[in-house]
């Protein structure tokens, strides 16, 4: 990127019109979008996940009081009679390994780039589980951290929360920007709409989800040439998910559909002056199960472009990214996955080459 470059994002960045500030009801709408949906997924998921566990305390527990007192009679009451009743959070998991997924980059169970219509964790109806991760992912000129946790209510709905850390390395200081780091902070939500990935295993009919991810990115010393280029630093992110377990066969096919205007998953904003619409862009993820420890796949993400062209040409043009992974867990409580990822050209205007790396990703579920 020329000194023209530098003048030219300076100038339009002093020249921010009335207009930019209309285009923020949308935002809003969608930030309102998110915090409604995601009290609506903690709703169902608390009533479901107590209302199951109370549901079992009164079927194992809830005889009427007659035929108690005559079945008293005949034989003493079981041991088990004054066991409490189980509870939602500490009673064991019983998803098979590896259906909860991992971790994904936006921190929604699933693969590694994208979601998938399974919940997190190994909680089924009735049960409360949790995950921790922490994801690395350094290419030839960038590199990505991230980590975050999701609580999932059965296999009936999921939060989640994600930060990221974008370090911009070489890119920065040719922006004169030494030490550029992008960060971003995605809160998540995910609710099943119909299907059971185990249940229905034996039909056609796959799991099926609807997701939402707000996004708020704080780009430091790029945020006036983001603003400049017409990018937002808030957007929302809404996909639906059909995900198809086929145990015969042992394997897993997700096919998701997102909507969405990130500029490189959000860490450059959302919307350009090239376009502010959204754009519906499909995602798959297909994995082998090897035994019940392992699983191999690879994943396909299209993505939005809305930064091309822009007055710096196509300087800021997006690719979609792919990779092609491992995971393993040898208990429910731990899990590592490992992939090859290529992220295509990322600002190809000052670092032309593909960015390519080995993805590492660790996770703690309960």
């Amino acid at each position: 990127m020329n000194s023209g470059s530098h003048a030219t994002v300076a100038l339009i960045g002093r020249k921010r019109t009335a207009a930019e500030a209309a285009e923020g009801a949308p935002i809003k709408a969608g930030v309102r979008l998110a915090v409604v949906w995601m009290g609506l997924g903690l709703g169902l998921g608390l009533g479901l996940g107590f209302g199951g566990a109370a549901m079992a305390q009164t079927a194992t527990g809830g005889a009427p009081a007659s035929s108690a007192s005559s079945s008293a009679l005949a034989s003493p009451p079981p041991a088990s009679s004054s066991a409490p009743a189980p509870s939602p959070f500490w009673s064991p998991k019983g998803k098979l390994l590896l259906t909860g997924g991992v971790s994904s980059i936006d921190g929604a169970a699933g693969g590694g780039l994208t979601p998938w219509a399974l919940t997190g964790s190994y909680a089924t109806e009735g049960q409360i589980g949790t995950t921790a991760y922490y994801t690395r992912l350094p290419t030839q000129d960038y590199g990505l951290t991230g980590y975050g946790a999701l609580v999932a209510f059965g296999e009936r709905a999921e939060l989640s929360i994600a930060r990221q850390d974008f370090s911009a390395g070489g890119t920065g200081a040719a922006l004169n920007l030494p030490g550029l780091h992008l960060k971003q902070t995605i809160l998540g939500a995910k609710l099943r709409l119909g299907g059971d990935a185990i249940l229905d295993a034996d039909t056609w009919m796959p799991q099926l989800a609807l997701g939402v991810e707000y996004k708020s990115v704080d780009a430091a010393g790029l945020n006036p040439t983001l603003s400049a280029l017409g990018a937002k630093r808030h957007g929302v992110d809404v996909y639906l998910s059909a995900t198809k377990l086929l145990l015969a066969q042992s394997t897993l096919v997700n096919l998701t559909l997102r909507a969405s205007r990130a500029n490189q998953n959000g860490l450059l904003g959302f919307g350009g002056t090239a376009s502010h619409r959204y754009s519906l862009l499909p995602e798959v993820s297909v994995a082998y199960l090897i035994n019940k420890n392992w699983a191999v796949g690879a994943e396909y993400r299209m993505k939005p472009d809305k930064l091309n062209p822009s007055v710096l040409g196509d300087a800021l043009k997006e690719q979609d990214w792919k990779d092609v992974f491992v995971a393993w867990a040898p208990t429910k409580n731990f899990s590592l996955t490992a992939a090859y990822v290529d992220l295509g050209k990322v600002v190809p205007g000052v670092q032309p080459r593909r960015q390519r790396g080995v993805y590492g990703s660790i996770q703690l579920a309960y």
